[in-house]
C-alpha cells in the first residue's frame, strides 16, 4: 500500500470541498443564521470552512453540521447519473461523461462531516439547555462522524463517493433494464 499526501487528495477532490462548504452555508441560510466568513477552498488545513453565528436552536446547529452529508450525497449522485448510462450500459462514454463521474465521486466523497463539525455538535449537546431528544440523536451522530473520520484513513470516504456516484447509478440502470 502506498501513501498519498493529504494536500494531493485535497487538490484532486476540490469540487467536493467546495460543495461541502456550500452545504454548510445553505443550511445557515435555511435557518437564517448569519454567516460571517466563507472559505470554499484552500490548500491549508482545514480545506474550507464557514464561520457563522451560533444558532439558538440546537437542532439547527446539528443540521448545519451534518447538512453536507445530504447535499453532497444528492448532488454527487445527480451529477454522475447522466453519465452512468453511456459508460456502464453502452460503454460509449465521452470525456464529458467521465468528467461527470469524477465530479460525482469527488462531491460525494466529501459528504462526511468533519471532526470540526463533530466538535460543533458536541459543543451544542453538552449545554444543559439542549433538549433530550436532540442529545439522543446527536451523540450517535458524533460517534458516526468520528468513525467516518477514522475510516477516511482507510479510504472509506472514497468508497462512499464511488458507491454514490458509480454504484447507485449502476444499480438504478440494472433495476430499470430488468423491469422494462
Amino acid at each position: 500500500m502506498f501513501f498519498i499526501p493529504g494536500f494531493v487528495i485535497t487538490l484532486v477532490t476540490f469540487p467536493g470541498i467546495i460543495v461541502h462548504e456550500l452545504a454548510h452555508q445553505l443550511f445557515c441560510r435555511i435557518y437564517k443564521i448569519p454567516v460571517f466568513k466563507v472559505v470554499y477552498f484552500q490548500t491549508g488545513n482545514p480545506a474550507g470552512y464557514v464561520l457563522h453565528e451560533t444558532p439558538l436552536n440546537e437542532w439547527h446547529s446539528v443540521m448545519i453540521s451534518i447538512g453536507p452529508f445530504f447535499v453532497n450525497t444528492i448532488i454527487g449522485a445527480i451529477i454522475a447519473l447522466p453519465a452512468a448510462l453511456p459508460i456502464f450500459k453502452f460503454h460509449t462514454g465521452t470525456p464529458l461523461d467521465y468528467l461527470l463521474i469524477y465530479l460525482g465521486v469527488s462531491i460525494a466523497m466529501h459528504a462526511f462531516p468533519s471532526r470540526g463539525d463533530a466538535d460543533a455538535i458536541w459543543q451544542t449537546l453538552k449545554k444543559n439547555t439542549t433538549r433530550f431528544w436532540v442529545k439522543v440523536l446527536g451523540y450517535p451522530l458524533i460517534g458516526l462522524i468520528y468513525v467516518g473520520s477514522i475510516g477516511s484513513f482507510f479510504w472509506l470516504d472514497l468508497l462512499y463517493g464511488v458507491g454514490v456516484a458509480i454504484g447507485l447509478p449502476k444499480l438504478i440502470i440494472y433495476i430499470i433494464s430488468n423491469f422494462y
